[in-house]
Formats: structure tokens, C-alpha cells, sequence
């Protein structure tokens, strides 16, 4: 998420909550001293200790209980992110209510998934493959799925006996407030999840301390880079999920109006801001004149509204000023070397945060939008003549995250996705559930969340041998 990212939100330094439909700061809250960072630290240490001993299913049960306050508190919890960083209420909602699916998949599964496990011994003995906990940990969370992302670092590592300090996102100090109320109203024993209201300075301490064992990251690739190089230093696992420009490879419909729709309502979920969004979308020569065509039906003649309100044929804000302004210059840069802008593309008077989603064909490499991450609502549309050509092209950016291919052709389909250079890959639709891990390569980062996966980054695979 480069660029326009999670990292990148605002250009205002502290923790507020700052409406991006009309630019109002509307609470701020101070940010931590380093006594409440150490004191933080030091009772997250002493909570590992007992919850380690909780037996896992026990753990699992408290977890599971997280999993129903969610769905409890969808329309509180949804009011809260569609004011702080203007996510349609609709789809705030469903975010809320897709951490339940996370937490109860864990709650559900996880003890199986951390289950002991009898490997071969050739030399004789008996030898397991134990799964265990490995302490107090750092999770650094964005603010473009503010609920989401935090339950799918937490809700394994929660099974599994870690104990988690969250460093959420500045513009999100309301909806991270939330989640600790959930976690204690869930009977989470008192430090083992703990919201800290962290400065940048104050991360590196906390990620240089010896009683925190990983650090997960998601954010910018510019964020990425630093928590790494920290974490590297300091010899600490970290997950990185960072930016994406995925490819959606259209070789062939039989609905063109049918298909375009479908890639336009996935581009402008959460206005653009998903990682894993579908930033490049790749057409067949045969059918892209009316694919772009349909795309600008859609974009065009829309009108700033309501997050709240959703009215038909508005739009909402990106997440801040900062964000649309950034993505605007990303805009004018490609339109300047040549580019097409079909539709929207206007950023809006400020101080409020709007930018009317876009549809943008021509772009060629010495223009900022064919390397840079587009995080927003624009859909960049290329044209070619040939698989080969549709692979090439989907194959050239620095990002690894995901990527589709759609054909009515299956196998033509699956001949091209078993070959993109991504972390998911998907064929005639996106896979994207609990049980599903996420992930990327490249410069999109290291680890996955989510599915049996996201049991086994922050644990200690032990190998528990007895001889004979």
C-alpha cells in the first residue's frame, strides 16, 4: 500500500479522529508516554506466563465469545470507521461482522490446527512437531479495515498463548478503543491484548525490546521497509503484508456489461483502499473497447455523498485529504504523459477528502501509475492480443500480493494463474474468507494471515523427540 497508504493517511501528527467527508477533527487523544509504553510491555510479559498455561481450549472458548461480540456490536462498531475514515456503512458493517467468521474460525479450529503432530523417525525414537507459543508480541495495524486487520493477527495468536500489544493506526483511536472493549467484555485476562496509543519513536523501543518475540506489520511498503530493517536488527520474526497492485486478467466473457460491473464493484469496495484490490485490470483486445466503455457508464456522473447514507449515485471520501490529494497527483502525472482519463478523477474542494472514482486506459511505463500502487477508486485498464502478452503485463510490477484470471475457458484460465508471480491466486473469482490465507511475494511482503497458515507464523514448531 504505497504512496496513498495506511502509513500515509494523514499529514497531522497524534491520534485523532478527523471526519474525512467534511475534514472536521472531531476528538484527539494523547499519545503514550514511555512509562505507559513500558508499563504495557512489562504487564504483557507477566500475562504471557499465565495464558501459556490456559489450556487451548479454554483459550479457544474466550476467543470464540469475541467472535459473538462483533456481530453484537456491528452497528456500533460500523458507526465508528465510517466517521473515522469514511468507509460506507454498509460495508462497515460487513467488516465488523467478517471478524466474527475470523474469531470463530480460529475459536473452531485452531486447537486442531496447533495439535501436536508425529513425524517420521528413521533413526528410531519417537519424534513430534509441537506448536507453541512464543510470548508477547507487536501487532501495527492501518486504518483502511480497521476491525478486520486487527482480528486476523489476533485471533490466531490469541488461540495459540501469545499475548499481543496493538499499535493501531492515528486516525483510528476510537475503533482500536473498541476492539479493547471487546476484548475485555469478552473476558480476555487483563494484559494479554493491550491498545497502545505508540509514536513511530516509540515502536522502534518497543520492537528493540527483549520480552516482545515478532512484530506484524501492515501497511505501506515505505513501512514495511523500516519495521523490517528493525525487526532484522533486533532478531525478531516479522510479518510484513504490505502493498499490492494485483492483476484481473479478463481473456474472454460472455457478458461484457455483466463482467465489467463486476470488476468496477470490486475495484471501488472500501473506495479503492484494499490492498488486494484489482489496480490493473488486463482485457482481451476483442472485448475492451466495450469493457471500458461499460466501466465509464458507471464512473461517470457521480456525486460526493454520505458515507452514512449511501444514496444512489454518490460516492465516498478516501480516508483523508492527504490520501485524495496523492492520489490526484498520481492521476495528473499519467494524464500528462498521455494517458486517457474516461471519467471522474476531480478532487473535490477541501478540506474534506473526495475524489470521483476514475477509469484511466493508455498508461505506459514512464508514468508514476504503471509502478506506483493506485490506492483509491481508479481502474487502470490495459489492452493485449494474447495470453502470453495478458501474463507478461501481468507479471511486470515490483508487487506480488494477488491476482484473477477470467475466461469461460477454466483451463484456459488456470494455465495463466498458475503462473502469476503472487501470493493468491485466483481463477473466474476471488478467494478471500477466514479459511482462506492471505498473503503476498515480492515487494508485497513476507508471511500469511488467516486459514491453517495464520496458526504458524508466530509460533515455536518444536521438535519434542524421545528415544527408545
Amino acid at each position: 500500500m504505497t504512496t496513498t497508504s495506511p502509513a500515509a493517511s494523514s499529514t497531522q501528527p497524534g491520534y485523532r479522529v478527523q471526519n474525512p467527508s467534511t475534514g472536521e477533527v472531531v476528538a484527539e487523544f494523547p499519545t503514550a508516554t514511555d512509562a505507559e509504553i513500558q508499563d504495557a510491555i512489562a504487564r504483557s510479559q507477566a500475562a504471557y506466563t499465565s495464558w501459556r498455561e490456559v489450556p487451548i481450549a479454554d483459550r479457544a472458548k474466550v476467543v470464540a465469545r469475541l467472535a459473538e461480540l462483533f456481530t453484537e456490536r456491528a452497528d456500533e462498531l460500523a458507526a465508528i470507521i465510517t466517521e473515522e475514515m469514511g468507509k460506507p456503512l454498509s460495508e462497515s458493517k460487513g467488516e465488523a461482522e467478517f471478524c466474527t467468521d475470523i474469531f470463530d474460525y480460529f475459536a473452531t479450529e485452531g486447537p486442531a490446527l496447533a495439535a501436536e503432530q508425529e513425524i517420521k523417525a528413521i533413526g528410531g525414537g519417537r519424534a513430534m512437531i509441537q506448536r507453541l507459543p512464543v510470548g508477547p508480541l507487536l501487532g501495527i495495524m492501518p486504518w483502511n479495515y480497521p476491525y478486520y486487520q486487527v482480528a486476523r493477527f489476533a485471533a490466531p495468536n490469541l488461540v495459540l498463548g501469545n499475548t499481543i500489544v496493538l499499535k493501531h493506526a492515528e486516525t483510528c483511536p476510537r475503533s482500536a478503543l473498541a476492539i479493547q472493549q471487546i476484548m475485555d467484555d469478552a473476558g480476555v485476562p487483563e494484559g494479554v491484548y493491550i491498545t497502545v496509543f505508540a509514536s513511530h519513536e516509540q515502536i522502534a523501543d518497543i520492537i528493540a525490546d527483549p520480552r516482545i518475540q515478532g512484530v506484524s506489520l501492515t501497511g505501506s511498503e515505505r513501512a514495511g521497509a523500516i519495521i523490517g530493517e528493525l525487526a532484522g536488527k533486533n532478531l525478531k520474526k516479522a510479518v510484513l503484508e504490505l502493498g499490492g497492485s494485483d492483476p484481473y486478467v479478463v481473456l474472454d466473457t460472455d457478458d461484457v456489461k455483466a463482467t465489467a460491473a463486476a470488476a468496477w464493484a470490486t475495484r471501488i469496495e472500501n473506495t479503492g483502499q484494499a490492498c488486494n484490490s484489482n489496480k490493473r485490470m488486463i482485457v482481451m483486445e476483442d472485448i475492451y473497447d466495450d469493457f471500458v466503455a461499460e466501466l465509464t457508464n458507471l464512473a461517470k456522473d457521480l456525486k460526493p455523498g454520505n458515507p452514512a447514507e449511501e444514496l444512489e449515485g454518490t460516492y465516498a471520501p478516501l480516508s483523508s485529504r492527504a490520501a485524495a490529494e496523492g492520489l490526484h497527483e498520481q492521476l495528473k502525472d499519467a494524464v500528462n504523459k498521455g494517458a486517457t482519463l474516461h471519467a471522474g478523477g476531480t478532487l473535490h474542494d477541501g478540506p474534506a477528502a473526495y475524489l470521483a472514482p476514475a477509469v484511466l486506459t493508455g498508461v505506459t511505463p514512464e508514468m508514476r501509475a504503471y509502478r506506483e500502487e493506485l490506492f483509491g477508486p481508479v481502474a487502470v485498464v490495459y489492452k493485449v492480443s494474447s495470453d502470453e502478452e495478458a501474463l507478461k503485463l501481468a507479471n511486470d510490477t515490483d508487487y506480488g500480493l494477488g491476482g484473477a484470471v477470467f475466461s469461460t475457458d477454466e483451463e484456459r484460465a488456470r494455465k495463466i494463474a498458475q503462473r502469476l508471480e503472487v501470493g493468491m491466486a485466483n481463477v473466474n473469482g476471488v478467494g478471500e474468507a477466514a479459511d482462506l490465507p492471505f498473503g503476498g511475494v515480492k515487494r508485497s511482503g513476507f508471511g500469511r494471515e488467516l486459514g491453517p497458515l495464520g496458526m504458524d507464523e508466530f509460533v515455536n514448531k518444536r521438535l519434542f523427540y524421545i528415544g527408545d
